[in-house]
């Protein structure tokens, strides 16, 4: 089970990497990976998916050093932390950063 401490390490020890989906959402919503980094360092864990059908993920939630919501969708490949998408929350799908619309 992934825990808001165990994703924060691999992020500041650069143990981590992007899916190709993860990287091509990033780019289209113009976020720089230090942007990510930064929401996912002052992040916590929002929600816990326990098995999708491609194995256990998890969605964090963090801002920006400037505040700008980011929602992060992690998952683990070999002991790595795997960023598999990235977005901004808005609504409709989103009320708020933190509650579905």
């Amino acid at each position: 089970m992934f825990t808001t401490e165990w994703i924060q390490t691999q992020v500041s020890q650069g143990e981590y990497v992007f899916s190709k989906h993860g990287d091509q959402e990033r780019q289209n919503d113009n976020l720089s990976i230090s942007e990510i980094e930064e929401a996912l360092l002052q992040g916590r864990l929002l929600e816990h998916y326990p098995n999708t059908g491609r194995g256990e993920s998890c969605l964090m939630v963090g801002f920006t050093n400037q505040g700008k919501p980011i929602h992060i969708v992690c998952g683990q490949l070999k002991q790595k932390l795997t960023i598999i998408t990235v977005y901004i929350p808005s609504p409709p799908k989103f009320k708020n950063p933190y509650e579905r619309g």
